[in-house]
């Protein structure tokens, strides 16, 4: 396989087959927590996305060029916790400064994204993909983009959901449950996507 091939199957498989909300089940709190309105929900899917593709950057580097030739891989979830820590840290910062509604929108699941499980499973399946740099950034990024992807489609049905009708046990976070496991089966439908 070919790298262009192979960039579009990694590309492919993070947006829609292997979605990390809807196939892996990884950063469900922020998706939960984060996608009441479609605003706030875009602008927490950009801010994952770009701490998965700087967090792939930076941690393939730091497993290359610090952890390996110094024997030190079974450091490898604490170094990259303190790398992905500090790069929300940044990002806060940059919002509080430059965009503080949507920084007060995303209030207390902006520091979350250190703890996004996603955000740190991307730099995990990188080395355990044996991702080179180029894929390891782009997984992040189309990671991230199928984040964005999945939280932009449930904001948008959670605000529809508000003039709905359901049985009254199911209003709140019951018909949001239901909502987000009938959008992974869904997703189930591109598992068997194919890149030759």
């Amino acid at each position: 396989m070919d790298q262009i091939t192979k960039l579009l199957a990694i590309t492919l498989g993070a947006i829609l087959a292997n979605n990390f909300i809807f196939s892996q089940f990884l950063g469900i709190c922020p998706f939960l927590g984060v996608s009441k309105k479609v605003d706030t929900a875009v602008g927490m899917g950009i801010a994952v996305t770009f701490v998965m593709g700087l967090a792939s950057a930076i941690t393939y580097a730091v497993s290359k060029f610090v952890l390996v030739p110094f024997e030190l891989e079974y450091m490898q979830t604490v170094a990259f916790i303190l790398v992905i820590a500090s790069l929300v840290q940044f990002i806060e910062m940059f919002l509080q400064k430059s965009m503080p509604s949507l920084y007060t929108a995303l209030g207390v699941y902006l520091p979350l994204i250190t703890t996004n499980c996603a955000v740190l499973g991307v730099a995990l399946l990188n080395i355990q993909e044996s991702y080179n740099f180029i894929e390891s950034v782009v997984y992040g990024i189309t990671g991230g983009i199928g984040f964005l992807v999945a939280i932009v489609l449930f904001a948008s049905i959670r605000e529809r959901l508000v003039f709905a009708e359901y049985p009254k046990s199911f209003e709140g976070f019951p018909i949001a449950l239901v909502t987000a496991g009938l959008m992974a089966l869904a997703f189930m439908g591109f598992s068997g996507l194919k890149i030759w």
